[in-house]
């Protein structure tokens, strides 16, 4: 009996050690992300607001992207896939470098939004996906459904929507913009909270190894993954809702 009560209370003091540590471990991710998102949106208001700076990528008139705005603009995918290939080499802290730096070009490529856009609509937006992200978050994290098996359609829609981007930039088609936005919006909804969801259980999984190093790497990787659901959500209400200059 009193066995029993030494292994209940020695696990109890392990999952409130793991619940603890889970706590300061989304901080890190949420706060990871929120420098992130300051970051971009600062470059982007300071390139977009001045037409000079925003000459360098882009036609002032047209906004028609120049050949360093095609690189501004592809520049964050390639990023992406060298950090995913790259995370195991780098450092905790170097990750988190690479990550501003992103957060950073990602602002560059969308400047254009603060002269296509009216201000308010910006803000607007910004509000309304903010509220939205923090409740799909929060159901991400709180919910006892295992929403793992959403993985790889929302991976596959992802996938599609890249290619009909592409493929719109010379079609040029308003009805395909418009489907690709609403559709955009719904799965960058679900991988909100399937990727909060899967920063819980990955934490949950390896905090009994002990692997600090490990651990925050994995922080700024998540915050990367709610960064550009954030991101991508907000582009495609923006092109749904924004109020055109």
């Amino acid at each position: 009996m009193a066995q029993e009560q030494l292994i209940r209370t020695v696990g109890g003091v392990r999952a409130a050690e793991i619940d603890e540590g889970l706590r300061a471990h989304m901080n890190k991710v949420y706060g990871t992300m929120s420098v992130g998102m300051l970051l971009t949106f600062a470059v982007a208001w300071a390139v977009g607001t001045s037409p000079a700076l925003l000459g360098v990528f882009r036609d002032p008139i047209t906004l028609s992207p120049n050949i360093l705005g095609w690189i501004v603009m592809f520049a964050p995918l390639g990023m992406i896939f060298m950090f995913g290939a790259m995370i195991n080499r780098f450092s905790a802290a170097a990750a988190q470098t690479f990550f501003y730096v992103f957060a950073a070009v990602m602002g560059l490529s969308m400047a254009w939004i603060f002269v296509a856009f009216t201000g308010l609509s910006i803000a607007n937006v910004f509000l309304i996906t903010s509220i939205a992200f923090a409740g799909l978050s929060l159901y991400g994290y709180t919910t006892k459904k295992d929403i793992s098996g959403w993985g790889t359609f929302l991976i596959m829609g992802v996938i599609g929507l890249i290619v009909a981007m592409v493929v719109n930039i010379f079609l040029q088609s308003p009805a395909i913009m418009f489907a690709i936005s609403i559709l955009g919006v719904l799965i960058f909804a679900g991988l909100t909270a399937y990727d909060t969801q899967k920063i819980k259980n990955d934490y949950i999984a390896h905090a009994a190894h002990g692997d600090q190093e490990w651990l925050a790497k994995s922080a700024i990787m998540g915050a990367l993954n709610l960064y550009l659901d954030f991101i991508n959500m907000f582009m495609f209400l923006l092109q749904l809702f924004g109020s055109r200059e």
